[in-house]
């Protein structure tokens, strides 16, 4: 069995995968815009959104993670009740990641060391997403 996360963006998504390529290291794999579907007369994407990411397989060190723009609704909730979990292999990374994570973002736990780790900090970033940065105490 295998479990993966699959993080709406609500229209941000190429955005964010982007940021996500150029301070975390992130790869997208694939990648599938609305208009790259075929077509289903039973379920019609919204005019606007044929250049919305239908979906994407994002890999980041030895993990893969799914994300889609999702329905681009403006009404949408904010992402809540979950978090990604990143863990560094070394102290620079760590940090590294935290300050690129919590850039336009917001701070839930600011960088430190704790009893559990030699460094750990929560951050919801510039796209919704709660991240929590962890560096093991092994490193």
């Amino acid at each position: 069995m295998e479990v993966q996360p699959y993080v709406f963006f609500n229209g941000r998504c190429e955005e964010a995968l982007d940021y996500y390529r150029q301070h975390l290291g992130a790869e997208v794999t694939f990648m599938m815009r609305f208009k790259d579907a075929p077509p289903d007369p039973q379920n019609t994407p919204r005019p606007g959104v044929e250049e919305k990411i239908m979906h994407a397989n994002v890999q980041m060190g030895s993990t893969q993670w799914m994300a889609s723009d999702g329905n681009c609704d403006q009404d949408a909730k904010p992402m809540s009740g979950f978090s990604l979990s990143l863990t560094a292999d070394d102290t620079a990374s760590a940090q590294k990641y935290f300050n690129a994570l919590a850039d336009g973002g917001q701070i839930v736990m600011p960088w430190g060391e704790t009893f559990w780790s030699k460094g750990f900090g929560m951050a919801v970033d510039r796209f919704g997403l709660m991240w929590m940065v962890t560096l093991p105490p092994h490193e």
